[in-house]
């Protein structure tokens, strides 16, 4: 009982369900992962680590790869029935569908994909906790609060 709770726990995610979304479709490395749902290297381990502690899927090391894929050996008879279940159910999904065309183009690439993506991302100075100040704006969480000429101008 307590491995099913954990699973289903995992699976509350919608990030978790699109990236075994990709796993059922072919085995991934990390990077690959980052770039289909355009996330962070950290977070991107995160899911698949998540993922891989409920026993659902299974590590391979090749050379400087670690690649994730469903474990159809341990998987138990739920876990199949529910892993099933999700697959059918986003089969119709937009964003699910859209996650599968972005993996047939995503590349092995390493770590310089991590370095790529920080060299891609605008640098941003910390104000205070959640928030910060880009090239000319002020964001919140994330969300623009004040363009910085607006500030200076009040």
């Amino acid at each position: 009982m307590r491995e099913l709770t954990k699973l289903l726990k995992v699976l509350s995610d919608e990030s978790r369900l699109r990236v075994l979304n990709l796993l059922q479709e072919r085995e991934c490395c990390v990077c690959e992962v980052m770039q289909v749902m355009d996330i962070s290297q950290s977070k991107a381990s995160r899911i698949l680590r998540a993922l891989y502690d409920t026993g659902v899927l299974k590590l391979r090391r090749e050379g400087r790869w670690a690649l994730y894929s469903i474990d159809t050996d341990r998987v138990k008879d739920y876990a199949g029935h529910i892993l099933t279940g999700i697959k059918h159910s986003l089969e119709s999904n937009p964003v699910a569908l859209e996650d599968l065309e972005r993996l047939k183009k995503a590349e092995r690439i390493g770590p310089a994909c991590v370095a790529k993506r920080r060299a891609e991302q605008p640098a941003k100075k910390f104000l205070r906790q959640g928030v910060f100040q880009d090239e000319d704006r002020v964001l919140c969480s994330g969300q623009p609060v004040c363009s910085i000429r607006e500030k200076r101008n009040n």
